[in-house]
């Protein structure tokens, strides 16, 4: 019965990594598993550039490349994660923005629609901020501020940080709705999300969380003049609704979308109602601008 639940499992995997092309780049004086789609593809529109959550390798969020044909995709493993070979120094939210420009450069790409979840979402941010001109639209996922930011519920922050729910499937499954909450985490297709998690290096872990000690995009977000549409899920227990709401006040050209019973992984769990409203955020217009609620 295991085998075949492994089988259903790999088969799932090959699937959601079919159309990708995985290189390893070396940029910026670091070495990066990189992973696109459809850029060698004639389109109407922007390739996505999209940042990772903590510890996150490709394969976890490769369904939502593939939910979005029309349009190209670009993603890496951060150091130390994924196939990414473990960073030698620490790295900063400058740094890795820089990088990520010497990346698409290399890849060909000029400018991007930009996305980041959780801790990539932080990292979009930052580039959007760093790199304007590289940027048309933002789109952010259960993400913050940063240190300005209303803490989660530290049963959830307390198993986010170990990173034992990366390592052992079986830690992994029994935390799942603490740590993510939400329609998915009472779902049979938690263990598909589970089997494309590949562990981050202890180092590469430690990295990730050191690049944001003491990062925030509050000073900045209230010029930063990028159309940008915020989601949100309102059972998320690492990431609060709330500080959604914080982002949406100080982007001046921002959008708000709640995604009802989303925890912190509603970009899988409510997958059709996400990219029908980044498709729609995308093509729309630049001339609409919607109103802001006072």
């Amino acid at each position: 019965m295991g085998d075949k639940r492994e089988e259903v499992l790999d088969a799932a995997l090959d699937e959601a990594m079919r159309d990708a092309r995985i290189t390893m780049e070396s940029v910026g004086g670091r070495t990066l598993r990189v992973a696109t789609w459809r850029l060698d593809q004639p389109s109407d529109h922007l390739p996505i550039l999209f940042f990772n959550g903590i510890g996150a390798n490709i394969e976890a969020v490769a369904p939502l490349a593939e939910a979005l044909p029309d349009r190209g995709f670009v993603m890496f493993d951060m150091p130390g994660v994924g196939g990414s070979p473990d960073p030698v120094v620490p790295y900063n939210t400058v740094t890795m923005a820089w990088t990520t420009t010497q990346l698409l450069d290399k890849l060909g790409v000029d400018q991007v629609d930009v996305m980041g979840v959780s801790w990539g979402g932080a990292m979009a941010q930052h580039f959007a901020i760093q790199h304007p001109g590289r940027v048309r639209r933002l789109i952010l996922a259960a993400t913050s501020a940063g240190m300005l930011m209303v803490p989660g519920n530290p049963s959830s922050l307390s198993k986010m940080a170990d990173p034992r729910r990366y390592i052992d499937a079986a830690f992994m499954a029994e935390h799942f709705q603490t740590l993510y909450g939400g329609a998915l985490g009472k779902s049979v297709n938690k263990m598909e999300h589970i089997h494309r998690l590949k562990p981050p290096s202890p180092r590469g872990y430690f990295y990730q969380l050191l690049a944001m000690l003491g990062w925030t995009s509050a000073p900045m977000l209230p010029f930063m003049r990028k159309k940008t549409l915020i989601m949100m899920g309102d059972e998320d227990h690492i990431v609060p609704l709330a500080n959604g709401w914080f982002l949406d006040k100080l982007i001046p050209e921002s959008e708000m979308l709640v995604l009802r019973g989303g925890g912190h992984l509603f970009l899988l769990s409510h997958s059709d109602e996400c990219v029908a409203a980044m498709n729609r955020f995308l093509d729309e217009p630049e001339a609409v601008q919607r109103p802001k609620a006072a």
